[in-house]
């Protein structure tokens, strides 16, 4: 889907609503801002974070929390400190 939008004169772009929709994007939502090949990309930040833990996920075995392994190298540390 292509959409006309203009630029004010602040710099502001609007993202029409039915796009807006379409992404269900909500007011105040952060975006990441790339430009590749002289284009602009808008990623919402939800997308980039899943895009991320995807990646990460393929190196961490099935089952793994990388949260609980982190607390439990605390424990140890602060035990032996």
């Amino acid at each position: 889907m292509h959409q006309y939008v203009a630029m004010a004169a602040n710099g502001r772009l609007v993202i029409p609503a039915n796009v807006r929709s379409e992404l269900g994007l909500q007011e105040g939502g952060k975006f990441i801002v790339h430009v590749e090949d002289g284009q602009i990309r808008l990623e919402p930040i939800q997308a980039a974070v899943a895009r991320a833990q995807a990646m990460v996920r393929r190196y961490v075995p099935e089952g793994l929390s990388l949260v609980d392994e982190l607390s439990e190298e605390r424990r140890a540390a602060a035990e032996r400190e």
